[in-house]
């Protein structure tokens, strides 16, 4: 990882998620279809990927790093309530997952601004399906990101 992204990881206070999307994600350098059918390469990265296309080890850890912050972006822009460490990890690897969007128009989302940090951290095992098929996979990462989030 280049070192202005290693820098801005560790300064957004989210350097433990690194290592936990990367394994949730694994590494796959050439760009592939994911479960939903979207180009998709490296540890899950999805913008601007092509299928076929081949990417180096520091391409994808940049890639990665980039894509953390963003989802921390999209944490800080749309939870108005304090987090502790361990809640804002499992947000932001659950956020890089699902995707901005999704993130901030979750039910997740509504029970922690109002408050209710147990019932929002709750609702992340609903999110283990895609295209309507359960994947065990997700099954696996939201009771790590949930587990994470009760801290």
């Amino acid at each position: 990882m280049n070192p202005d992204l290693r820098r801005r990881i560790a300064a957004a206070g989210i350097a433990a998620a690194v290592p936990l999307v990367a394994t949730f994600e694994g590494l796959r350098r050439t760009a592939y279809l994911d479960p939903v059918g979207i180009p998709t390469a490296c540890f899950g990265a999805t913008h601007g990927v092509r299928l076929g296309q081949v990417y180096t080890r520091e391409q994808c850890d940049d890639l990665l790093a980039k894509d953390l912050l963003e989802a921390n972006a999209g944490v800080n822009s749309c939870v108005r309530v304090p987090l502790s460490e361990g809640q804002r990890i499992a947000l932001v690897s659950f956020a890089y997952n699902v995707g901005r969007g999704q993130f901030c128009r979750s039910t997740l989302v509504r029970k922690l601004n109002a408050g209710d940090y147990v019932g929002a951290c709750n609702e992340l095992p609903r999110w283990i399906y895609a295209k309507g098929v359960k994947l065990p996979g997700l099954v696996n990462r939201r009771e790590q990101e949930r587990a994470l989030c009760l801290g």
